[in-house]
């Protein structure tokens, strides 16, 4: 899965679409068109960034940036497209346009609404564990068995969609990596993927490890951008662990880790 930022503040490559003061909605579909040739088989375009610590942005302004580029992506390419958005609104007119997956990283704690928005429209649902708003999601990073704990919380969010409409087999989880967990939690999370708490889900694993602030914890003190060989790893460690889909910013270069990582799997199998 590629990320596609439509924002300008996003921690790993905000700003990346914005020319003259303006977000360029031509380049982002550029952009998106060259994951999918450097081998991404889904894409997840997001207009508000969701850090820690990140300002909110009012569902107008998520729209703006977003439903051009989800529209022109969708003439342009088979590859299924994906909104990342906790907003029912944003969800909503996304999937007008032509996006099959939700990726709501509140878990369904943003927005009542969305299981049904989902439902109503035949849309995927990734449900990524969460506790709180950008803004105090660390005050809530507080665990006993922190990958217990996180398969418990996925458990009562795929119970939620499904009595709101959404078949289970449209489920998938994400446990959150780096959403109100400290790095320690975030490691161990990454390298238990393969836990018997996970395999009782019964869904597929998204695993959003890319460029993120967990891997300084073994790297130290290095930018996002400089990440790359630790998001390989972590990457490398999760498919093994078995997550189904990989989200990530360097999409060429992950893609020949992934196949790298299935094809290990497939010999130790």
């Amino acid at each position: 899965m590629g990320i596609l930022n439509v924002t300008p503040d996003s921690f790993a490559d905000g700003g990346r679409f914005v020319s003259e003061g303006w977000l360029d909605p031509a380049r982002a579909v550029d952009a998106g068109l060259e994951m999918i040739a450097a081998g991404a088989d889904l894409l997840d375009v997001g207009g508000e960034s969701t850090r820690p610590g990140a300002t909110p942005v009012a569902a107008d302004e998520e729209r703006a940036r977003i439903l051009r580029v989800i529209a022109a992506l969708v003439k342009q390419t088979d590859t299924p497209v994906s909104v990342d958005t906790y907003k029912a609104d944003v969800a909503a007119a996304a999937l007008d346009a032509g996006a099959a997956i939700v990726n709501d990283v509140s878990g369904l704690a943003g927005d009542e609404r969305m299981a049904g928005v989902a439902a109503r429209h035949h849309a995927a649902l990734v449900l990524m564990h969460n506790r709180g708003r950008s803004r105090d999601m660390y005050a809530r990073a507080q665990y006993a068995e922190v990958v217990r704990e996180v398969a418990a919380e996925l458990s009562a969010s795929i119970a939620a969609a499904e009595a709101d409409g959404v078949p289970r087999e449209r489920i998938v989880v994400d446990p959150g990596i780096g959403f109100a967990k400290h790095a320690e939690d975030s490691l161990r999370l990454v390298a238990r993927l393969d836990d018997a708490v996970f395999a009782g889900l019964d869904r597929p694993i998204l695993l959003g490890p890319s460029r993120k602030s967990f891997l300084t914890l073994a790297l130290g003190d290095v930018p996002p951008d400089e990440r790359e060989w630790g998001t390989a790893a972590a990457v490398t460690a999760g498919i093994l662990a078995g997550a189904h889909i990989v989200r990530v910013h360097g999409v060429r270069a992950m893609a020949q880790v992934a196949k790298v990582a299935d094809a290990l799997l497939a010999a130790r199998q």
